[in-house]
């Protein structure tokens, strides 16, 4: 089963998993794990984590601009039929 957030929730939930000693020593983690993951969660793109992704999984293949990607991004976020939430 999917989670409902996909890849954001993961995040959130492999930074907590590695949690040892007192609570405020895991605060730091935390919080970079949550910044990561809210932009996911609300569906807003990561162009960084974009680039990063092709340069490790495809280094052969071109790089999409920023304002390209972008647009594309929301190309895929609007241009599908059906019901959605916003």
């Amino acid at each position: 089963m999917r989670p409902i957030f996909g890849r954001g929730l993961l995040a959130i939930q492999a930074a907590c998993k590695n949690f040892s000693g007192p609570l405020w020593d895991n605060v730091p983690r935390l919080m970079h794990a949550v910044r990561r993951a809210y932009p996911q969660i609300m569906g807003i793109p990561d162009y960084e984590h974009y680039v990063a992704h092709m340069a490790l999984n495809h280094p052969g293949d071109p790089v999409l601009s920023r304002r390209e990607f972008y647009i594309q991004s929301i190309n895929r976020k609007y241009s599908r039929s059906g019901p959605r939430c916003c």
